[in-house]
């Protein structure tokens, strides 16, 4: 019977080595031995649905914030629940290029650690380290780093994205903040007033109407205005 079994895991494994025809797919491969092993009987079905849905890991970040809120005596923020997450485009090439760091699993496992940095001084030790192991940074993966500093720096002000391109600079904002973010209203409507290059561009949206055609000065221009917010 363990034969039996061992063969047909095998098989399945072997099915999905098949399927894949791309690099990084590494992840593909992943989540059908997570099947195999039989994850979803351990989370049960419904469970199983959601992660499905969702994914493993990010599935399984849901859950350790909901238990440690639950832990701390808290209602589970439903809402959102991993926090306000914030998306960053700069309109320009973001990533680790193969010629920099030529590994693809230890660019997956850098990216992986990136995106857990929550403080400016958990990615100025990334940055260091990055520095250490392969080089000076190139422009793509210096983008890379200023994404994530913009990330952690929009956070806290309830910027759920920010894409800034060489003609302007949309800033979006969560629609119900969780109540532990402190959003003043009344400084955006302050800046609006005061600055005529920032408008109003929905509900829940302002636009900051200058052209930064210079990577550095858009992000400058965004940390400036963050720093208005505070």
């Amino acid at each position: 019977m363990e034969t039996e079994a061992l063969t047909a895991q095998a098989k399945k494994r072997l099915e999905a080595i098949q399927a894949m025809e791309q690099l990084g797919s590494d992840f593909y491969l992943a989540m059908h031995d997570l099947e195999i092993r039989g994850a979803g009987e351990v989370l049960g079905e419904s469970q199983s649905g959601e992660m499905q849905e969702i994914g493993f890991s990010l599935y399984a970040d849901m859950l350790n914030a909901a238990i440690t809120s639950l832990r701390q005596g808290k209602e589970p923020d439903m809402a959102h629940p991993l926090g306000v997450t914030t998306e960053i485009n700069l309109h320009t090439p973001a990533l680790l290029p193969g010629d920099y760091c030529g590994d693809i699993h230890q660019r997956l496992v850098i990216y992986k650690r990136l995106a857990n940095c929550n403080t400016p001084e958990e990615l100025d030790d990334m940055h260091r380290e990055l520095i250490d192991r392969f080089g000076l940074l190139p422009e793509p993966a210096q983008a890379l780093l200023d994404c994530h500093r913009l990330r952690i720096a929009a956070r806290p002000l309830g910027i759920s994205k920010v894409d800034a391109s060489p003609e302007a600079i949309v800033i979006q904002f969560v629609p119900n903040p969780p109540p532990n973010l402190s959003i003043d209203p009344m400084k955006i409507i302050t800046l609006i007033q005061s600055k005529r290059h920032i408008k109003m561009a929905g509900q829940d949206k302002l636009r900051i109407e200058l052209k930064y055609g210079d990577l550095q000065q858009r992000v400058l221009a965004i940390r400036n205005f963050f720093g208005e917010l505070k």
